[in-house]
């Protein structure tokens, strides 16, 4: 479910940073109720940019940690049945 979430929010952050007017004029629909008569500055679309590089890149990061530590978990701490981990190299 988590990689679920982080995959939406990384997919939303690149359509926001590759088009950032079209996610402007969106948002303004859905949020203000005469947004025919709401005109944003120039700088919210870099603005919108720079916040959907910053939310794709942390999606990325967050998918890589998620694929990285279940690979990770079962390598470095596996259980045995009594649930103790297994001590390598003890001696």
């Amino acid at each position: 479910m988590k990689a679920l979430l982080l995959l939406v929010a990384g997919i939303g952050g690149l359509l926001e940073a590759v088009a950032p007017r079209r996610a402007v004029a969106l948002w303004t629909r859905a949020l203000y109720r005469n947004a025919g008569e709401a005109e944003p500055r120039e700088w919210v679309y870099a603005a919108a940019k720079v916040e959907g590089t910053l939310v794709a890149a942390g999606a990325l990061a967050g998918l890589f940690r998620l694929a990285t530590a279940d690979d990770d978990a079962a390598v470095d701490g596996e259980a045995t049945a009594d649930g103790r981990e297994d001590a390598v190299d003890a001696a």
